[in-house]
């Protein structure tokens, strides 16, 4: 009998989950932002209520966006942080972005061990964002066999789709097999890159994710 799959973990966020206005969208950007001052200027929440003349309970209850604040309360805090009182809603106003690229409307890039037959396509960037993430998706097309690939290595994580074609693609110590429809997630601090071109032409999306500021 074949042996059982192993388990994995649960999936903690639902992809399909809606904000809703009950959640106290404002209060909650107001509240993320207040922390971070906080913990900036070196404040535990005692002493920053303390200072502010507010009970521990309620400075809690700002800082996890379960209540409104008053408009005095905010510029209380604002005064005892020396920051703006509209830096409370920085994270609120922030425009949230998205990219459209249309079908052969990618651009072509030069990467690190690129080489001949071997095409980059960027198929959209966002840099600085409220997620803390920079996530670069690439469709990688391989159209000529090469002696000898290098390898990559950064940080981040990568995710990888065969659309067409074959290879054995290169993670450290392990070589994977991969073709049409097969997948490949993995740490890309290791060396990695395709390693033997089994059939080709190959072509494969290639999702890179990584923290702002790094890369």
């Amino acid at each position: 009998m074949p042996s059982p799959k192993p388990s994995l973990p649960a999936i903690m966020q639902d992809p399909h989950r809606v904000a809703e206005r009950g959640e106290k969208v404002l209060e909650v950007a107001i509240g993320r932002e207040l922390r971070a001052f906080r913990k900036q200027k070196g404040f535990t929440g005692a002493q920053l209520a303390e200072r502010a003349g507010l009970s521990v309970g309620m400075l809690s209850k700002i800082e996890n966006g379960q209540i409104s604040p008053s408009l005095t309360t905010l510029m209380t805090l604002a005064n005892t942080l020396s920051v703006p009182l509209t830096a409370f809603f920085r994270g609120f106003e922030e425009a949230r972005y998205a990219v459209h690229v249309k079908a052969g409307e990618g651009i072509e890039i030069e990467r690190a061990g690129t080489r001949a037959g071997h095409q980059y396509t960027l198929l959209g960037h966002i840099g600085a964002n409220t997620s803390g993430v920079v996530v670069e998706p690439y469709l990688l097309t391989l159209t000529e066999a090469s002696d000898i690939f290098p390898t990559f290595q950064h940080e981040g994580m990568e995710f990888i789709y065969m659309l067409q074609g074959r290879l054995g693609y290169r993670h450290g110590e392990q070589l994977f097999q991969l073709g049409p429809g097969d997948s490949l997630f993995f740490d890309a601090d290791a060396p990695h890159g395709p390693e033997v071109l089994t059939d080709l032409p190959a072509r494969y999306l290639s999702i890179i994710a990584y923290p702002q500021g790094r890369g």
